[in-house]
C-alpha cells in the first residue's frame, strides 16, 4: 500500500517528532506551563482525545485496540484503563520512550504494548478498534484513504481517526505558521473536506461496506481538527 508520498511524509514526521521538536512536544503533552498558543492546542487535544474515546465502548475488556500514532500514550493509557489490550505504535522512538516512562504500573485488567513502527505493519494483527488521533492529518487525501483501506480488513469494529478540515480559519493559521515557533514547526498538514475523503474511500474495494457514521469538529484556538468514525453499518 505504501506509496512514495506516504514514505516521504513518514520520514519527515519521524525527523520532526524524534528530533526537531522533542522538548516542545514533551511540554505540550504534560501539565508543564506553556504559552497561550500552546495552551489552546493542549486543550484542543484533550478535548479531541475525550471525544474519540467516547465513541469507543465504555467496557473494552477482551478487545484489542490499535493506537496508530500514539505519541506519548495518553489515549492508549485511557483505553487500557477500560480493559483494552492496546498496541500503541509510533514512528518516533523518542516519543515511545517517553510514553513508556509515563505509563502507570497498574492498568487494572488492561495493558499497553508500546512499539516503534509503521501503523500499517500487518504483523500487529487484527483489532476490534483502531484509533488514529492527529496522525493522518499530515497525509494527503489519497494516502489517508489508502491507509484506511489497508487497515479495514484487520478491523472488526470501528476506525476512529481525525482529519484536518478544510476551513478558512485553518487555512489562515496554517499559512501564518503560528502553531509553534519557527524552529519547532511541524511538517505541513493536509486539509481535506469530508466529502472528498468519502469519495476517495469509495475507490477502495476493502472499504466498499464501510460508512462514515459520525463526525465532529473540535476547535480550540490554534487547534482545529475533525473527528471521524467509520464502520460497517
Amino acid at each position: 500500500m505504501t506509496t512514495p508520498s506516504y514514505v516521504a511524509r513518514r520520514g519527515e514526521l519521524e525527523a520532526y517528532f524524534d528530533r526537531t521538536a522533542v522538548e516542545a512536544w514533551k511540554r505540550l503533552t504534560s501539565d508543564a506551563p506553556v504559552n497561550r498558543i500552546r495552551a489552546t492546542v493542549r486543550a484542543g487535544r484533550d478535548s479531541m482525545r475525550n471525544r474519540l474515546l467516547s465513541w469507543l465502548p465504555q467496557d473494552l475488556r477482551g478487545m484489542r485496540l490499535l493506537d496508530a500514532g500514539c505519541g506519548t500514550g495518553a489515549l492508549a493509557i485511557e483505553a487500557a484503563r477500560r480493559g483494552a489490550d492496546v498496541v500503541a505504535v509510533d514512528i518516533s522512538p523518542t516519543l515511545i520512550g517517553l510514553a513508556q516512562e509515563r505509563a502507570p504500573s497498574d492498568l487494572g485488567e488492561g495493558r499497553v504494548t508500546f512499539m516503534v513502527g509503521d501503523l500499517l505493519d500487518p504483523a500487529f494483527g487484527h483489532f476490534d478498534h483502531v484509533v488514529a488521533m492527529d496522525s493522518l492529518i499530515h497525509y494527503d487525501g489519497a494516502d489517508i484513504a489508502r491507509t484506511l483501506a489497508a487497515l479495514a480488513p484487520r478491523v472488526g469494529g470501528s476506525l476512529v481517526f481525525t482529519i484536518a478540515p478544510r476551513t478558512p480559519a485553518l487555512t489562515v493559521m496554517h499559512a501564518m505558521g503560528q502553531f509553534f515557533p519557527r524552529g519547532n514547526r511541524s511538517p505541513a498538514i493536509a486539509p481535506i473536506a469530508l466529502g472528498t475523503l468519502e469519495n476517495r474511500m469509495k475507490g477502495h474495494v476493502t472499504l466498499e461496506d464501510w460508512r462514515i457514521m459520525q463526525t465532529e469538529k473540535v476547535v480550540s484556538g490554534f487547534y482545529i481538527s475533525q473527528a471521524v468514525e467509520a464502520r460497517r453499518p
